[in-house]
């Protein structure tokens, strides 16, 4: 799995790339803490090249949703996958964050 996050124009751009799974999610979750705070800035999530994602990856998608709407700025995820949009719909995240 593999994590990168870069300040550009005023938002966060992050890149998902691989599996984000239970054995990973530490470590992204470490990785993606500073976006918990995000300080008005929004958050862009690139996920052209996540193949799966947990329940635990789940959890850190929603807690950086909190912490950037609480500073008043938006989480936005973009090119996901079918199977990955499929997680998204059947549990609901479909309609709580922001898509490209």
């Amino acid at each position: 799995m593999k994590t990168s996050i870069q300040k550009l124009d005023d938002k966060y751009y992050v890149t998902l790339e691989g599996e984000l799974d239970t054995a990973f999610a530490a470590e992204v979750g470490t990785t993606l803490q500073p976006l918990y705070n995000s300080n008005g800035l929004d958050v862009v999530i690139d996920c052209s090249k996540l193949e799966y994602i947990a329940s635990s990856g789940l959890r850190i998608l929603i807690s950086i949703l909190k912490g950037a709407k609480a500073g008043g700025s938006r989480v936005i995820i973009k090119d996901m996958n079918e199977d990955i949009l499929s997680v998204f719909k059947l549990t609901g995240f479909i309609n709580i964050f922001d898509f490209e």
